[in-house]
């Protein structure tokens, strides 16, 4: 772990020894009473903790928090849904970026079952997410939003809209709003490629189909919700790949990777 993250409801109370955060803590770094350590409140700033007292019920410790957490990358990813296993790692790796926002949808081509992930509501999604931001040294992890459809995803748009994080903390996430660019990852039938693009500063939205990619249906529904099909090469990728590459490429676009 490179911080330890606290859910907001923990602070004030000892961290369980069983916790893994308290065995990486005692086990891995060999902290005492006394020590201090990279620490952070998911949605809220950074700082370090400091090891107050190791109880039978826990560790006692105190955060100093004074750092505000990097700001939230201006990306929107779409995706078809993938195979649970693969959305653990995709959530995982794009918190790890720091992008905006993820937003999951079914497709015309995609399997109807991993619509029925548990991992949205068990608690495993919100895992992996917290996962990539302690990678990242982070606090603020992506909104994760569900949608039945693809037609409910176009016919919402929710990047235009202020999207509230569940952390009462963080305030409002810089929202996308109108002004961003809509592109659409097609290697089958593309109109450009995605490494030509050229945002000007603008926040990014891109969409990724399910593994099988997008039926014609779908082509002609993002045309008409103003997205652009760009491609990212000629060979097919997996879901998960797919939707990390066009994020470093659309961190590179905006600069981010300087």
């Amino acid at each position: 772990m490179n911080i330890i993250l606290f859910e907001p409801l923990e602070i004030g109370k000892p961290l369980s020894k069983r916790d893994e955060r308290a065995v990486h803590l005692l086990k891995v770094l060999h902290k005492q009473v006394g020590d201090t350590f990279e620490a952070g409140i998911i949605g809220g700033d950074l700082g370090t903790g400091l090891i107050e007292n190791i109880k039978l019920e826990g560790i006692v410790f105190s955060l100093n928090l004074k750092e505000h957490p990097p700001p939230r990358l201006p990306i929107c990813i779409g995706v078809g849904f993938p195979r649970p296993i693969q959305l653990r790692r995709l959530l995982r790796d794009l918190a790890n970026f720091g992008v905006e926002a993820i937003d999951l949808f079914g497709t015309d081509l995609g399997e109807k079952s991993y619509r029925d992930t548990k991992l949205l509501t068990d608690g495993g999604a919100h895992a992996a997410l917290v996962e990539g931001a302690v990678q990242a040294r982070d606090s603020r992890i992506p909104l994760v939003f569900a949608y039945e459809s693809i037609d409910a995803w176009l016919s919402e748009r929710p990047w235009e809209k202020d999207r509230q994080s569940p952390y009462a903390d963080s305030g409002r996430d810089r929202n996308l709003r109108t002004s961003s660019i809509l592109v659409a990852a097609d290697n089958i039938r593309p109109e450009g490629a995605l490494s030509l693009l050229n945002p000007l500063g603008h926040p990014l939205v891109i969409a990724v189909g399910a593994e099988r990619g997008w039926s014609d249906r779908e082509r002609a529904e993002l045309e008409n919700a103003g997205f652009t099909r760009l491609s990212m090469g000629k060979r097919t990728m997996r879901t998960e790949t797919a939707c990390v590459a066009a994020a470093v490429l659309a961190m590179e676009k905006l600069g981010e990777l300087e």
